[in-house]
């Protein structure tokens, strides 16, 4: 009976191993298509004709390097991106503060605001804010700022729910440790529970980025035009036409920058850890940053 039984264990894990990996190959193949057509070297995005950094920047017109309007998509998605990281970060790490030091009934309705974001589509977001910036704050321009406002609304929940999560590990024992032994209530603030707050903040930083470096429905509401274009509205408006291998160097450059932010969030959380004593290295670092994204 034992062994029956650890005969459909195995049965078991093995097709858990396959859907899994299946999966895995399934997410990948398209990227790596994609990725490996940017070094073709005929026009061609269907058809391989040769390795080559054409499109990339041998080519003195059509190449990612020359050309001048997917640099600017470049520039636009790099300068939206990091401004609404390093704006929704510090707003979202006060919010997430403030509602943890409410309580009774209040906490659950603010619990429940802060969190309708992530619960409502994000084109009925992006519409929301076209009307409200069209009809009611016509002060406020399409563009990058009407993009800017629109992606902190939108992110900031996230990272409110990222940072009070890690408020509920920590629990209040540490503050009122610190404040029984004549700390101020900004001293515990900023020695006790900020550093605590680190990975929760390293988190916010990567899962931000990688929302706004991507996002499509919001950015494409408020855009203004070519001026205000990102690198998923530039991909969007030329796949379907006769785009050349230079998109595909696009997507692939878009793919490496999310990637290198996320691999700089890892090393940070890692070294935070061994700076404090606490084990898992790169592994729970990248453990905090999938679980705060999900």
């Amino acid at each position: 009976m034992t062994a029956l039984q650890s005969q459909k264990t195995r049965r078991k894990f093995s097709t858990l191993h396959v859907i899994i990996w299946g999966y895995i190959i399934w997410s990948l193949v398209p990227v790596i298509i994609a990725v490996a057509y940017s070094f073709n070297d005929g026009r061609s995005r269907t058809v391989w004709q040769g390795f080559s950094f054409r499109w990339w920047f041998s080519d003195p017109n059509a190449s990612l390097w020359h050309d001048d309007s997917l640099r600017n998509t470049i520039s636009n998605s790099l300068i939206l991106s990091f401004s609404t990281m390093l704006i929704v970060t510090p707003l979202g790490i006060t919010l997430a503060i403030g509602a943890q030091r409410i309580i009774g009934r209040k906490s659950k309705v603010v619990q429940s605001l802060t969190a309708a974001p992530l619960i409502t589509p994000e084109i009925v977001v992006g519409a929301a804010l076209l009307l409200t910036f069209t009809q009611l704050f016509t002060m406020i321009p399409l563009g990058y700022t009407a993009q800017l406002l629109g992606n902190v609304t939108f992110s900031l929940s996230s990272v409110v729910v990222i940072v009070r999560a890690r408020l509920v590990s920590i629990g209040s024992s540490f503050e009122e440790a610190a404040r029984d032994l004549g700390a101020t209530r900004f001293q515990a603030l900023r020695y006790v529970l900020m550093p605590m707050l680190w990975p929760a903040v390293m988190a916010s930083l990567v899962v931000v980025f990688a929302t706004v470096i991507d996002d499509f429905v919001i950015t494409s509401f408020l855009s203004s035009g070519v001026g205000s274009e990102t690198v998923p509205l530039r991909i969007y408006s030329s796949v379907k036409g006769g785009a050349t291998p230079a998109l595909n160097a696009l997507a692939t450059l878009l793919v490496l920058t999310s990637f290198t932010v996320l691999i700089l969030g890892l090393f940070g959380l890692s070294f935070w850890r061994k700076r404090h004593g606490e084990p898992g290295g790169l592994r729970a670092a990248l453990s905090d940053i999938t679980q705060a994204d999900a």
